[in-house]
């Protein structure tokens, strides 16, 4: 049997203009990498009202386990009255969205340079408002 060899997953968290922070994903989001994960994003989720923009760009894989990190992120910063906001132009991410109930929940933009550049958050253009405030079934 041939042996696969994964990119680790990687985060860099940036904290940026307004408050906002940048949580950079690279490599494969599945199942071996969302532990550690997901305990750094609880902590940016933990307390008042968190503004964060996950870039996804150098993400090459995402497995459910990953889907349903963010979905928990995104339940957490809800929950606070704050904002998560995905940064992808990945055709594959944003199609696998559909099958699983989850387009249209998460508001994303193609380029991190239309959230970053903008003092309010919101890009002059790019970014597509999907889903209400309302939180995602839990799994568990």
């Amino acid at each position: 049997m041939a042996e696969t060899h994964s990119v680790p997953a990687r985060i860099h968290t940036v904290p940026t203009v307004s408050d906002r922070t940048v949580v950079a994903l690279h490599g494969e989001i599945d199942l071996f990498a969302v532990g550690s994960l997901s305990a750094r994003f609880d902590a940016l989720t933990a307390e008042g009202h968190p503004d964060l923009v996950v870039d996804l760009s150098a993400v090459t894989f995402i497995d459910c386990s990953g889907l349903g990190m963010l979905c928990r992120a995104r339940n957490r910063v809800t929950a606070r009255h704050g904002r998560l906001r995905l940064v992808t132009d990945s055709p594959g991410l944003l199609r696998m969205l559909r099958p699983v109930g989850l387009a249209g929940v998460f508001e994303v933009c193609a380029e991190l340079s239309d959230l970053v550049a903008s003092p309010s958050g919101r890009p002059a253009h790019g970014l597509e408002r999907r889903g209400a405030e309302r939180p995602l079934p839990a799994k568990g």
